[in-house]
């Protein structure tokens, strides 16, 4: 066997151990790792750098106002480029400890950290879930076997079994790889996602309000891809529902 064909499985192997040993070894700090009290526990410097979102905000995007100016009021951009999607929400600002968990979770191979997401992802999403389908957002075939998971659908399978509601993993594909965004301004964002998802399960998301589930929520460039297509195939009404988002200027 080859070392790229053993790069998966050897990533899942280590994934499992990590996973073990976090339940051997005491207790630590997701974001920083140091030893805390109880498992799922920031450590009290984390603790403080983490910005949990919550009401007033944009009734499109999600991003958090200043002061309340009504549940319909929206944002500018969305004023000016309303979204393809109903609504997004996050549950935290993506800096500080929030930004170094997720990047742990994504890239650490810290699986077990979906877990700990889910409960904010319930929060934030309360009211979302009833008679909803939740689904994913998807890897390309490449980047999934390089990764060997897909975050996106490690936080949706924990947010189903957190809520009951209903999971399809394989509604949506990514029909062509992407670039990396990072640096990208919105246009070229939503220019590097274009055409790149295609609904797989058009019989199961026809009719049905979609929660659209996905790690970290920059300018909405791929959760309106995905709500497009979910759009064109039937479905009524597609949420947006992130760990993180880029909050400008907090």
């Amino acid at each position: 066997m080859t070392h790229a064909a053993l790069a998966t499985p050897l990533r899942w192997l280590r994934a499992g151990g990590n996973a073990a040993l976090d339940t051997i070894l005491p207790p630590r700090c997701p974001s920083c790792r140091e030893i805390v009290g109880r498992d799922g526990s920031f450590c009290a410097p984390c603790w403080t750098t983490l910005r949990f979102i919550t009401a007033p905000w944009c009734a499109g995007c999600g991003v958090p106002f200043d002061y309340d100016m009504g549940s319909e009021a929206r944002c500018g951009p969305c004023l000016d480029t309303p979204p393809r999607f109903t609504s997004a929400r996050a549950a935290l600002v993506y800096d500080g400890a929030a930004k170094r968990t997720l990047l742990g979770f994504k890239h650490g191979d810290r699986q077990h950290l979906a877990r700990l997401m889910a409960p904010q992802l319930a929060r934030v999403g309360a009211g979302l879930f009833d008679g909803a389908l939740l689904v994913p957002v998807p890897l390309h075939r490449w980047r999934l076997w390089s990764r060997g998971f897909n975050q996106a659908a490690l936080l949706a399978r924990a947010l189903a079994r957190r809520t009951g509601t209903e999971l399809t993993v394989d509604a949506l594909v990514r029909v062509r790889p992407t670039t990396s965004s990072r640096g990208m301004g919105r246009r070229a964002r939503a220019r590097n996602v274009k055409d790149a998802f295609r609904v797989a399960r058009a019989d199961v998301v026809r009719g049905r309000t979609v929660v659209l589930v996905d790690d970290v929520l920059t300018t909405g460039a791929t959760a309106n891809a995905c709500a497009r297509v979910l759009l064109r195939s039937g479905a009524r009404a597609v949420h947006v529902l992130t760990w993180a988002r880029v909050v400008r200027d907090v």
